[in-house]
């Protein structure tokens, strides 16, 4: 199941009772010292909130509506004739770069007539499952057209007692984690963030990753330089298919001469690969300068002060002897990081579909079953390809002998790689093969690994502790743990997506607690990243999100999706964002894409985070030097 964005914007509380701009505030009284008396019913319902109870603003046309998801905290809010809301109007044009902003007003733009407790509950409609709003107020003319952004003030007996403003966090496609099923190994079905589809066929190849340093000043790469690395892959069996190559230049000198250098590189590297080998290998080449390991490796040497100055300034400062000073460390800045996808050399491609099939029937006779494995894996490329379709393996002559039992379960376990569709047909063929094979360890997993999909998407009853029973016992049939502990994870995200539903949110809060603890025992893919730190904020565990990208947020190779998703978290944290080490966090977002960095200070409307991040004077300088020309 995807899930592509949050039922509901996620709020966060500001306090600021300092200077009131000269405008009508509709007799809204704005408390001193007695806040804590006059607003205590107001406290005492937020502190009681539920951290699954989540509002918003929403905008159609000139018409603001108030959103919450749950009825009940709602009408525990408004109680009194006077406990109301209002609505701050913030327009964008009052952080622009040359602009000077002085201290944070309580009111930062237009303010709206407060609507009050009779007209909320009597306005407030289901629009949705779990889903309220009520009409509060509308944008004039004068602002219509503009870049805005709403804040909410909460008024309990009149008093200004909460001030909100809300950011957007940016969603993707998440799913369960990858638990792969056993073909003739452990088998993955990688998923892309962003970019897989219901309909696309992947299914994994092998994967290596390692790093080629570069010379100063070199751009050409021969086969005698790539041919040492070639050998120690091992290639006899396996094609290269795909090369992603991350070219990284030291920070020094012009930006547009250091990105062209490392595509030079990249594209040579690419070319001495290529010609140790006919299928063409697809290529996907990125650079960018190294800023993230520079600042990381002058902490704690006599230079470190350039942490504090701009790019442009520190470039400036590496011309001539400081640059030569500093070569010992801008010498490991350049560099490659090559990720290859590997695909097994298909020896039967060049035969027909029925020559294979022929070839295939003739091998189970015989007994040869290692062969009958390689022309299967040979029937599944051409499946993949779609060359031939998932019913041509009904012409496969297989006794029901255990010794085939390999042979049936890859079918029954492609099958359902291929087309997700299937899994309840696969699910039951495998129940029919475990009492053929009753001790088979793969088998077994594949059938837990499909029983849990099933359950997800409520395509099967599942009695829970039975299952979770299932999971553990894999243990018995030399299933490595840490696949076990994965199967776990994924039992108990189910688990929680239903106990919210339900809104038991104190057992929901065990599962999610059973979670974190066990997510570090396997080793997790950049889509199992973000699934799971979706999957905290998703359930009203934010923190849980940061804690699990922040040490992949300060690498040089972090995927972009990744870093994105962690500053989207982050941004509103104002001690983080002072943090010298958080500069290099977002010096390294801007690197890998400028636009999408600077589209982060959007309105929310206008997919950013919220333009009222620039109230913040780091961010504020950071986004005007890097992202206003």
């Amino acid at each position: 199941m995807n899930k592509y964005s949050l039922p509901l914007v996620i709020s966060l509380i500001i306090f600021n009772f300092t200077i009131l701009n000269a405008q009508n505030t509709f007799g809204i009284v704005f408390p001193g010292n007695d806040r804590d008396i006059v607003c205590q019913q107001c406290f005492q319902t937020f502190n009681q909130k539920p951290k699954e109870v989540q509002f918003s603003i929403i905008r159609e046309q000139s018409n603001l509506y108030f959103q919450v998801n749950d009825k009940v905290w709602f009408n525990k809010l408004f109680k009194n004739q006077k406990d109301g809301l209002a609505i701050d109007i913030v327009s964008k044009e009052i952080y622009d770069c040359d602009e000077i902003i002085i201290g944070n007003p309580q009111i930062k733009g237009e303010l709206l007539q407060p609507v009050y407790t009779s007209k909320l509950k009597s306005g407030l409609k289901p629009v949705g499952e779990n889903l309220f709003r009520v009409n509060i107020g509308k944008i004039s003319n004068s602002l219509i057209n503009k870049v805005l952004e709403f804040n909410i003030l909460f008024l309990t007996n009149n008093n200004l007692c909460k001030y909100y403003w809300i950011y957007h966090l940016e969603s993707y496609p998440w799913d369960l984690l990858d638990m792969g099923m056993y073909l003739d190994s452990l088998t993955y079905n990688p998923k892309q963030i962003k970019t897989i589809s219901d309909n696309e066929v992947v299914i994994s190849n092998k994967t290596l990753k390692f790093k080629i340093p570069f010379k100063k000043n070199k751009a050409e790469y021969s086969q005698e330089d790539i041919k040492p690395i070639y050998d120690s892959l091992r290639l006899t069996d396996f094609n290269i298919k795909t090369i992603k190559i991350k070219a990284y230049s030291s920070v020094e000198g012009r930006i547009e001469r250091n990105l062209e250098l490392q595509k030079l590189r990249a594209n040579s590297i690419v070319a001495a690969l290529q010609s140790f080998q006919k299928p063409t290998i697809q290529t996907d080449v990125s650079s960018s300068e190294n800023w993230v390991e520079f600042l990381n490796d002058i902490k704690g040497t006599k230079h470190e002060d350039l942490k504090a100055l701009s790019k442009t300034q520190i470039k400036g400062k590496l011309n001539g002897a400081l640059s030569e000073e500093l070569e010992p460390i801008l010498k490991n800045h350049r560099k490659a990081v090559l990720e290859l996808e590997l695909e097994r050399i298909d020896k039967y491609v060049n035969m027909s579909p029925n020559e294979l099939m022929n070839k295939f029937n003739a091998s189970i006779k015989l007994g040869d079953i290692n062969e009958a494995l390689e022309i299967q894996n040979s029937i599944f490329e051409k499946m993949k390809t779609k060359e031939i379709e998932p019913d041509f393996l009904k012409k496969m002559e297989v006794p029901k002998q255990s010794k085939f039992v390999k042979i049936f379960n890859k079918n029954s376990a492609f099958r359902a790689a291929l087309d997700i569709r299937q899994s309840l047909i696969v699910y039951n063929e495998l129940l029919e093969l475990e009492k053929l094979a009753p001790k088979d360890g793969e088998v077994k997993y594949n059938i837990t690994a499909i029983a849990i999909k099933l359950w997800r998407h409520k395509a099967i009853q599942i009695e829970e502790t039975k299952l979770k029973n299932q999971i553990n016992a894999l243990k018995n049939y030399k299933i490595h743990s840490s696949l076990i502990d994965r199967m776990l994870v994924n039992f108990h995200i189910i688990k929680a997506e239903n106990l919210m539903r339900e809104r038991d949110y104190e057992n929901k809060d065990k599962s999610v607690a059973f979670i974190n603890s066990h997510y570090t025992n396997f080793p997790l893919s950049d889509y199992d990243y973000l699934s799971l730190a979706q999957f905290f904020s998703y359930y009203a565990n934010t923190d849980l999100s940061v804690k699990l990208l922040e040490d992949k947020a300060k690498s040089i190779d972090i995927n972009e999706d990744l870093l994105f998703y962690y500053l989207n978290l982050t941004l509103i944290d104002n001690d983080l964002t002072q943090d010298p080490n958080y500069r290099t966090i977002m010096l390294n977002a801007i690197n890998i894409n400028r636009e999408r960095y600077c589209k982060l200070f959007n309105s929310i409307d206008k997919g950013g985070v919220t333009f009222q991040l620039l109230q913040n004077d780091y961010l504020r300088e950071t986004y005007c030097e890097n992202c206003v020309k």
